[in-house]
């Protein structure tokens, strides 16, 4: 036997013995392991066995693309999409503000998904479709999703702060999020996705509230730390950074416009102010004249008056003065006072006569400065009107350029925002990779062993685990955690096991992991028996097959192709014995038989009594090598 067979049979040995025995840290609970570490983890655990039924990427994200195309005919219309038992997205949107509208992805009862792998893909060809993201950035996205999801599930106060309305009620405390255990996704999964801006293309998801602190501290405890993703995040929030300062500059420059007529509208308030300050100071002057002119009248006509009545008194005194001096006619001191009577009777009535003339003329002077106080006053009623007028338009001016500038303000804070988030997660990033790289170059030189951890109390299925043989520390889980039989044989790249289960969409085949990620590269496309053994002959590896209700012994090679399949049936359960002259098997019947390696036909035993017996001795020590495994 060669050198590498040897030590394929030892590693096989190793880990079947590791697997029995329970000697090491590989037979530590899940659990245990998963609780050293970051408390904020989020390690998704998926189904990572082969499938009955193997759907093509095309025809998964195809889920997610029908999806996007029911919603994008009318983004602002909320609405339900697809089918409630498998796939189906709740739009919830309305016209508030304040808070963010969501699309909330549904997981039904009857969903077949069961990685994480794969639910991105729905994801992310939903929100290319619905939203014009390209392949890349929607892939992004949809693993930031994914995970903001996990951390804040059965989160609903966190949801309630941040949601409006109409996504609250749809959602339940008891589903919200997405679960780390992929069994439990089926009717028990809402899936929130923030909508910030329907219009707003690359910005329609709000990619701050699903890349918060919580969410990068989660990835940063994945193996890898979450390093691309997180580089494609950084990448979208610097062009939604370019984006959102093109939008800032345009919208500085409207409120600078605005501003300008700002500073116009103020210029006529100013000369509008002016105007009215003169007009009324003209009408102030112009009632002041006015009213001058009218105590002047008024002083004309209180002096006609008196003048009329100094008259009146003159000419009664007159008349008695001719009176007196008709009666005595010979009087001649009574004819000069009746003459001296009569003459400043005369003078009076002249006087009298004239103040009524300046009275009269003050009048009219005083009706017309009246009038053209009147005439002021309206100018300066005109000119203040006028003065509001431009108040009002310089105010409504001072509102436009404030909301200009206001919103200038806000797109240029979202720009700054965005390019801070980004070159901080950029510096965090950098940091984050060092730490790597120091992690893999101390890693070359560790004593790296492989072995098998037990998953369930039964045994019956296991996982690849990659440890330091120093420490014991664990350097890698594998995330196929449903190899059967506990045994594997190592290939140059990659372990050759039974792996899978029948449950749901599984299926049981012949699997190769790669030693890398501990990942399945390459399943067979014949299913197993769950109870199949898995033996190793000269670089080819026998099994048992199943078709239908029955079973048949299968040669594959180290890619787990199909070779050879026995024509014999044979039981689900039977031991594959390698002897020096044939395979040993037990067939449909019960009996044992022996094939030919090379084309697996039977060798039929000679038929006397002593052959049967020890042809059926040799298969019973066989079964009790098997069962002593």
């Amino acid at each position: 036997m060669n050198d590498k067979k040897v030590l394929k049979k030892i590693v096989t040995m190793l880990l079947v013995l590791s697997a029995l025995a329970g000697l090491s840290a590989l037979e530590v609970d899940r659990s245990e392991i998963q609780s050293a570490g970051a408390a904020n983890e989020i390690v998704f655990r998926n189904y990572s066995g082969p499938h009955s039924v193997i759907n093509t990427i095309q025809q998964i994200r195809a889920i997610g693309s029908q999806l996007g195309n029911n919603v994008k005919s009318n983004l602002t219309t909320a609405r339900t999409v697809g089918d409630k038992n498998r796939y189906s997205v709740i739009h919830a949107v309305d016209g508030t503000t304040g808070k963010f509208d969501a699309d909330i992805f549904i997981i039904g009862k009857n969903a077949t998904v069961d990685h994480i792998t794969n639910l991105r893909r729905i994801i992310s060809a939903y929100l290319e479709t619905a939203y014009g993201y390209s392949s890349k950035d929607a892939d992004t996205i949809a693993t930031f999703v994914t995970v903001y999801n996990a951390v804040y599930r059965g989160n609903l106060q966190y949801f309630e702060s941040r949601y409006k309305e109409i996504v609250i009620k749809n959602l339940s405390s008891s589903i919200v999020g997405l679960s780390t255990n992929y069994e439990e996704w089926p009717g028990n999964t809402q899936i929130v996705i923030p909508l910030s801006d329907l219009a707003g293309g690359l910005s329609t998801i709000d990619t701050s509230v699903i890349s918060d602190k919580q969410v990068v501290k989660s990835m940063q405890g994945e193996e890898d730390k979450g390093i691309d993703a997180r580089k494609g995040m950084v990448d979208i929030k610097e062009r939604e950074a370019d984006n959102a300062q093109e939008k800032a500059d345009d919208a500085q420059a409207k409120a600078d416009e605005e501003k300008a007529k700002l500073a116009e509208e103020q210029k006529k308030q100013a000369e509008a102010d002016a105007a009215a300050a003169q007009a009324k100071a003209d009408a102030d002057k112009a009632a002041a004249d006015a009213a001058k002119a009218k105590a002047e009248a008024d002083k004309a006509a209180a002096d006609a008056e008196k003048a009329k009545a100094e008259a009146a008194e003159a000419q009664k005194k007159a008349e008695e003065a001719k009176k007196e001096a008709r009666a005595n006619p010979k009087d001649e001191q009574a004819q000069q006072n009746a003459e001296q009577a009569q003459k400043e009777a005369a003078d009076a009535k002249q006087e009298s006569v004239e103040a009524q003339k300046e009275a009269e003329s003050a009048q009219k002077e005083a009706e017309s400065a009246q009038k053209e106080a009147e005439s002021a006053q309206q100018e300066a009623s005109s000119a203040q009107q006028a003065a509001d007028e431009q108040s009002q338009k310089t105010e409504e001016q001072a509102q436009s350029a404030d909301a200009a500038q206001s919103q200038a303000d806000s797109a240029q804070a979202a720009a700054d925002q965005k390019r801070s988030e980004a070159q901080e997660e950029r510096t965090a990033i950098a940091k984050d990779q060092q730490e790597l790289i120091a992690e893999s170059k101390k890693s070359e030189g560790e004593n790296v062993i492989y072995g098998l951890k037990t998953i369930d109390d039964a045994g019956i299925t296991s996982e690849i685990v990659k440890m330091n043989a120093q420490d014991g520390s664990v350097i890698k889980e594998s995330p196929v955690t449903v190899i059967r039989g506990r045994t594997v044989y190592e290939e140059t790249d990659s372990f050759i096991a039974i792996a899978g289960t029948n449950i749901g969409a599984g299926a049981v085949k012949l699997v190769a992991i790669d030693k890398k990620n501990l990942e399945i590269v390459a399943e067979s496309a014949e299913k197993l028996s769950e109870l199949s053994v898995l033996v190793e002959k000269e670089g080819s590896y026998f099994c048992t097959i199943q078709d239908g209700s029955d079973f048949y012994i299968g040669k594959f090679n180290a890619n787990v192709e199909n070779q050879l399949r026995s024509k014999v049936k044979v039981k689900a359960a039977t031991p594959i014995t390698v002897t020096a002259k044939g395979i040993m098997v037990t067939d449909s019947n019960g009996a044992p038989i022996i094939l030919n390696p090379s084309d697996l036909s039977s060798i039929s035993p000679e038929s006397s009594p002593d052959s049967r017996n020890a042809l059926q001795r040799a298969g019973a020590a066989a079964s009790n090598l098997y069962d002593a495994k």
